[in-house]
């Protein structure tokens, strides 16, 4: 909820920029703006308002306070929202909150899932936040590469008397009365105290080395080289494979740790590698998912018994008194209550130098480890009781799924499909007060707890009656249903159910919130999936994944998965992934770095205008649409300043456009230019001729907006529209004959018909990128007229895409287009030449020179190509007299053309049979003087204005 950085701005841009496009094809838009209002942001700020940690307060405190900060940033962000121009229904009938009401619904899927066996309760290890007291999922997890541990290389010494007599190795300990050691390395020294075994790889090697005292340690024979330095001089008496040393015990770590607390003997597993470590691997089940399922594997732990775990941390990352029964009374009393991250860590290094012969040596690493994502700080793996959800038995349907869903781009489903395969359970609680709860019940006398759909459909009864907060409030009596007091024996007296009976505290995990809310809302009509889903790339391990497994597990119970009916339990269509938001320097956004922008800074200004201008929600609009959406995309003040300036260029074109053809009253007495009429005077009026290039590419750049955006490409490609409408604006329309020309000249009306469909083009292709422009801009071609509020939005017009006119295909000719490919590039060659004369000082505007270009054929365009060109005149001459003039300056290229075409076609610089094309160009001071109307120098001495103009007034 506290997302408002520019990474949440773009991705509501994003989404509201597909939403406004389809409004614009006459389609009827479902959009439901939520929040997800549970979690822990919320509840940090509440604690931190409140000046107060969540253990020293009653939850109904928390909750309420947590409501009340809920609701105000609702409030705050739904005016955010409206800033930026999000097009929806902004009252709260049109959106949804994961609060009170959201409870009933989600419980329902609670239901459904635990009946078809998914949610289940365990004692296991997972991720734990000491900073936030709770237990994460993946999701919630920032890996950071520049976290430093103490690492520990440490001896276990080999029982003398092992089971197994047959191997060279059982001989050595028995021969050398237990001097023979196994040396592993860990990264977290303060589960030394929790070690219950010593893995090894069964197919590696292993070398049995004698150090200089005499004393014998084994290590991975191919980890000997990167070990040397560590080990020191040594001698190998012989090496055997791992497999020769399972099931071989040894003595615990710590002389007080009791022998009958674990089994203290050497396991196989295929996850030890000898990439680094000693290739022996300290195990300590309740600190390590891997150390646990292999645990698990071979039988060596009781399911569901937490007592088989050596666990001895609490809720806050300290040492428990659990672990006076680990390591014994000495060395558990100077652990207890310590950290174990930090001061714990370094207590047992202290305790391993002063045993004397264990620690081989202590080093400081820098490598990669998991934080937590909310409050910046590292976590660690401990044995919990948590609520999970079994995945094991409904991935494969969700990956299935998943093939009817299109990914943009389409690496991204690589990606999303490589998460789900490699999860087997998701934890789904939280030991947080602000959530939604996990009604589970708990009988103190036997331990047990209840989490049945019998027993969820009783609360549920009992919270529709009294509401939601009476699960906090009320007695515990109210939601014992009838069946689990006879099965747990328990009298119906409230006194003693109030005794044997607890609720449970834990709440449901924000991302099973989060994926539900596809299930769970539904407002006229919407269905349970989305068309598509946007969001940012890190949402591969967050909502993509929540949303699909929700939707899997709550529809694969009813069937609603099969293979005919699979789209029924899609939560989205379409996947798109977008980058994040970087600073300018391609830095992550971050408070810490002082490098986070406000959205709210970027439209209204900073305190300080100059270095914080104002530019308004359409040019950050403008920026979300023109960057590579699926790329990661810097934004600062150049970048800023950048998208202002464009947008202002495509701006100032329509104020332009309005200018000179005006608003809906004054075009009536325009007498539009026909295409076809266009093509037949092309001859005599090459002007004409460009109106059609004009419209050609205005067909052009209109097409990445028609019905392929329905499916999804046009998304791919908002920067290079952006970068195309741009162009167009800037480059492809010219103002002289507007200016110059008679009002009822043909030149004239070609040009304001263009204009005027260029004109209704960019309203439409703007509005969805940038509504406020498009807005304005339509309010004044409508005339203007009464408050901008009060008239016809843009968006209640059907776009008509231009392809729909009859005349399309006339503009659609690939001879205008190849034509102007050869003016362009000759174009090219004149401002290059232009650019050489104002750099040397000879010109100040390229009026004040003309053309010479030896090509004849050319001639019949002499008055369109000082207008491309930019000068006030072109001229054409022969080889012979190339060099009969004399000025005071003149500046020469060549420039090659395309030859004939094998069907006859001659271009506008193709001279019929000639082979040779190539052209000569010279640009040279203008030889008339400036004409004060059209400011081109093409006025003889003797006459106030030049020939075109005293035609136009006449």
């Amino acid at each position: 909820m506290f997302r408002r950085f520019e990474g949440h701005a773009m991705n509501k841009i994003l989404k509201d920029i597909i939403n406004r496009f389809n409004v614009l094809q006459g389609r009827r838009v479902n959009y439901i703006p939520g929040w997800d209002c549970h979690g822990l942001p919320i509840e940090a700020k509440t604690l931190k308002e409140l000046k107060r940690e969540a253990h020293t307060l009653p939850p109904n405190i928390i909750r309420i306070s947590a409501k009340s900060v809920a609701e105000r940033e609702v409030k705050k962000q739904r005016e955010e929202f409206q800033e930026l121009g999000i097009m929806a229904n902004w009252k709260k009938e049109g959106t949804y909150r994961t609060l009170e009401w959201y409870l009933f619904d989600e419980v329902h899927v609670d239901i459904s899932n635990i009946a078809a066996g998914f949610i289940y309760r365990n004692y296991r290890p997972v991720h734990f936040s000491p900073s936030s007291r709770s237990a994460l999922a993946e999701a919630e997890l920032d890996y950071r590469d520049d976290h430093i541990s103490r690492s520990v290389y440490v001896l276990f010494r080999l029982d003398a008397r092992p089971a197994s007599s047959n191997s060279p190795l059982a001989e050595l300990c028995k021969a050398r009365e237990g001097d023979v050691d196994l040396m592993v390395w860990t990264t977290t020294p303060w589960t030394l105290t929790s070690n219950m075994g010593i893995a090894v790889n069964p197919d590696m090697e292993y070398s049995v080395l004698e150090r200089p005292e005499g004393r014998m340690i084994i290590i991975a024979k191919e980890r000997l080289s990167a070990l040397e330095s560590i080990i020191g001089p040594n001698k190998e008496l012989f090496s055997l494979p791992g497999k020769d040393l399972v099931d071989f015990t040894y003595r615990p770590l710590f002389p007080s740790t009791p022998r009958h607390i674990a089994p203290f003997k050497i396991i196989p597993a295929s996850h030890v590698t000898p990439e680094s470590g000693t290739g022996l691997v300290h195990c300590a089940p309740a600190h390590g998912a891997e150390d646990y399922t292999v645990f698990r594997t071979l039988g060596l732990l009781r399911a569901q018994d937490p007592s088989s775990l050596i666990c001895h941390v609490d809720g806050e990352g300290r040492y428990s008194k659990g672990v006076i029964d680990a390591v014994g009374e000495k060395l558990g009393e100077r652990l207890l209550g310590l950290d174990v991250l930090v001061s714990g860590a370094n207590a047992v290094i202290e305790q391993l130098k002063e045993l004397g012969g264990v620690l081989v040596k202590e080093e400081r690493i820098t490598h990669r480890y998991p934080y937590d994502w909310k409050t910046d700080k590292p976590i660690i793996v401990t044995a919990t009781s948590q609520w999970f959800a079994s995945l094991d038995s409904i991935k494969d349907s969700a990956l299935a799924a998943l093939k009817d869903v299109a990914f943009y781009p389409p690496e991204s489903r690589n990606r999303l499909e490589s998460f789900i395969r490699s999860r087997s359970e998701w934890c789904i609680s939280r030991q947080r007060v602000w959530g939604v709860p996990i009604p589970s019940l708990h009988h103190s006398p036997t331990g047990k707890a209840v989490l049945t759909s019998q027993s969820l459909a009783h609360i549920l009864a009992v919270l529709e009656e009294k509401g939601p907060n009476h699960w906090w409030d009320g007695s515990v009596a109210d939601f014992v249903p009838q069946c689990l007091r006879a099965e747990f024996g328990t009298p119906n007296n409230t006194a003693t159910i109030e005794k044997d009976w607890i609720k449970g505290t834990d709440t449901m995990d924000v991302w099973f919130d989060s994926g539900s809310s596809g299930i769970c809302s539904e407002s006229e009509g919407a269905k349970a999936y989305a068309d598509i889903c946007l969001e940012g790339s890190d949402q591969h391990r967050g909502w993509f994944q929540s949303m699909l497994l929700t939707a899997t597990a709550t529809t694969s119970e009813t069937g609603a998965a099969s293979a005919g009916d699979r789209t029924q339990m899609l939560p989205y269509r379409a996947l798109f992934t977008h980058g994040m938001v970087l600073d300018q320097e391609g830095k992550k956004m971050s408070k810490s770095l002082g490098n986070v922008m406000s959205p709210m800074t970027i439209i209204k200004g900073g305190k300080d205008k100059k270095k914080e201008p104002a530019y308004g929600a359409d040019v950050l609009r403008f920026w979300a649409a023109s960057v590579e959406i699926w790329r990661d995309a810097a934004l600062g003040p150049t970048v800023l300043a950048q998208a202002a300036e464009s947008l202002r260029k495509i701006r100032n074109t329509a104020k332009f456009i309005l200018g000179n053809i005006g608003d809906e009253d004054s075009r009536k007495g325009l007498v539009r230019v026909d295409a076809k009429d266009m093509s037949v005077v092309c001859i005599l009026h090459f002007t004409l001729r460009t109106d059609r290039y004009v419209m050609r590419e205005l067909l052009l750049l209109e097409d990445p907006f028609d019905d392929r955006f329905l499916k999804y490409f046009y998304l791919n490609k908002f920067f290079a529209v952006v970068q195309a409408v741009s162009r167009f604006t800037n480059i492809t329309l010219s103002a002289d004959i507007l200016y110059a020309a008679k009002k009822d000249s043909v030149e004239r009306r070609a040009v304001a018909t263009v204009l005027e469909q260029v004109l209704e083009r960019l309203i439409f292709m703007m509005a969805p990128l940038t509504p406020h422009l498009a807005e304005e801009i339509f309010y004044h071609q409508q005339g203007a007229i009464g408050e901008k509020s009060d008239g016809l939005s843009v968006f209640t017009k059907r776009w008509e895409p231009l392809s729909n006119n009859a005349n399309s295909s006339l503009w659609k000719v690939n001879e205008v287009h190849e034509d102007m490919e050869v003016l362009s590039k000759l174009r090219d060659t004149v401002l290059g030449l232009l650019e050489q004369a104002r750099s040397q000082k000879n010109l100040r505007s390229s009026l004040e020179a003309e053309d010479t270009v030896l090509q004849l054929i050319l001639q019949r365009h002499k008055k369109f190509l000082k207008t491309l060109f930019i000068v006030s005149d072109v001229s054409f001459f022969g080889e012979d007299t190339s060099g009969s003039h004399d000025n005071e300056w003149v500046y020469s290229s060549f420039l090659d053309l395309p030859r004939t075409q094998p069907d006859g076609h001659q271009g506008i610089a193709i001279p019929g049979t000639h082979t040779d094309n190539t052209l000569v160009v010279r640009v040279r001071p203008s030889t008339r003087a400036k004409c004060p109307r059209c400011w081109m120098y093409t006025r003889p001495e003797e006459n106030e204005l030049c020939d075109r103009c005293t035609d136009a007034l006449s």
